[in-house]
């Protein structure tokens, strides 16, 4: 556990000198074999390197990898300030903005502020070379832009510049329903419309459907969020309306109070596994047919799991409407660069279950769910339901081992990661020598 940048560029040094495949550990957001644990050799854990600094002159934020997002809004409680971050307190800092949630952290103020990497300042890193940069837009522009969705395939970051944005009381909680039939067709068509309605930017939703097999139980979970203290006039009304929820724990509150609370979603003691697939957003007119034929898709295969002991399987639809493109855009930009054409809706999965002796089996199962979502939007594409020829990248932090988030970059984006990793890591020591999404070769 180095608990300074020289220790950690000292650890590296030594790794240079052998053969020892090797990972590093930040708070944990991927939980892919291998992405951030290690069969044989060293794991390296960044838990020590865990600062939480604010500037209010500059309104900045120094954060540490090893922190995870509640300790970091834990540090800013009272503060006034707050950071474009987790939606879950409980997910760790470095996979949450180098893994590109698109793009390094999809995030409940995404619509204000983007990405979160496009409040990222600047990145302390340790090269393969054991030496140290600060990459900023000025000093390293093209590595700078790589690391805003280039992964772990440049080096090792062990800091963060954030910029700090005022923050209030905001308001938010969770909605929890039973998922009956009529239920699900009304929350569908809520998420769709909220997609495509986008009228306050300061609003954030996660919806989400779960299945606990064993016990057949169906629910709906919406995860709410205002960037302010009061519930806004109409903004979520079409959610409130369906009314007969079982559960609802929204009030005005502290963004770590609300971080924190959101951590009961996270089931731990669990084997976990992730996929997504992202699908434009259909018309109000098409919306039942579509949106109910993925989620008809994934309780069909969900169902073919139920006798994994202990499984959960849940599907999330989570907005990326336009406007939240045009804010990426204007901030700098990623690598994920998504047009402002169409609104999209990204679809995370996941399967968790109590023994790794059960992979192989959720294996085939998360890669059927996520391979049919992508066969039901190119149906619909070529039947005229949903928008033909638009870009639909993936979501790195949700993609399962074998799916292929490079090759869904945009060509010049994709050109832009060989050309800076050739740069800064020739040899290729964080390639052949850690796990995690590699850039494939010309």
């Amino acid at each position: 556990m180095p608990t300074t940048t020289q220790e950690m560029a000292a650890i590296v040094s030594i790794l240079a000198s052998n053969n020892e495949t090797f990972a590093v550990k930040s708070g944990g957001h991927n939980p892919n074999n291998y992405f951030a644990s290690v069969d044989g050799g060293p794991l390296i854990s960044t838990k020590m390197l865990n600062e939480v600094l604010l500037d209010t002159a500059a309104e900045t934020v120094r954060v540490g990898p090893g922190n995870r997002w509640d300790e970091v809004t834990d540090a800013l409680d009272g503060s006034g300030y707050t950071v474009v971050g987790g939606r879950i307190g409980n997910v760790g800092v470095g996979g949450y903005l180098l893994g590109v949630k698109f793009t390094g952290g999809l995030s409940f103020m995404s619509t204000e502020y983007g990405w979160a990497a496009n409040s990222i300042l600047e990145y302390e890193l340790v090269l393969a070379n054991a030496s140290v940069i600060s990459v900023t837009e000025s000093s390293y522009p093209d590595l700078y832009m790589a690391l805003k969705g280039g992964g772990n395939n440049y080096g090792i970051v062990t800091s963060y510049l954030l910029k700090a944005y005022p923050v209030g009381d905001i308001w938010g909680g969770n909605l929890i329903f039973d998922a009956t039939d009529e239920i699900s067709t009304a929350i569908l068509a809520a998420v769709r419309d909220f997609t495509e309605n986008y009228d306050d930017d300061k609003a954030g939703i996660i919806v989400t459907a779960e299945r606990t097999l064993a016990t057949l139980v169906d629910i709906w979970v919406i995860f709410l969020w205002y960037n302010g203290p009061e519930r806004p006039e109409g903004v979520f009304d079409k959610f409130f309306d369906i009314s007969d929820f079982k559960i609802n724990t929204c009030k005005t509150q502290s963004v770590n109070s609300l971080l924190s609370g959101n951590n009961w979603a996270v089931v731990k003691g669990s084997v976990y596994t992730i996929g997504t697939e992202t699908m434009p957003l259909p018309s109000a007119e098409n919306g039942p047919e579509v949106m109910g034929a993925i989620f008809d898709h994934w309780v069909n295969v969900s169902n073919t799991a139920q006798l994994v002991p202990g499984l959960i399987a849940s599907v999330a639809f989570q907005p990326l409407p336009k406007k939240l493109a045009q804010i990426a855009r204007e901030k700098g930009g990623d690598m994920i660069d998504v047009d402002d054409d169409i609104d999209r809706i990204v679809l995370e999965l996941d399967y968790s279950f109590l023994s790794s002796l059960s992979y192989s089996k959720i294996d085939g199962v998360m890669q059927e769910t996520y391979g049919g979502f992508k066969t039901i939007v190119e149906g619909y594409q070529d039947s005229g339901l949903l928008p033909q020829d638009v870009y639909l990248p993936l979501f790195q932090n949700d993609c399962f081992y074998p799916q292929d988030y490079f090759g869904r970059l945009k060509p010049e984006k994709l050109a832009l990661a060989r050309r800076v990793q050739a740069e800064v890591d020739p040899k290729g020591f964080f390639k052949t020598r850690t796990g995690g999404f590699k850039i494939p070769s010309a």
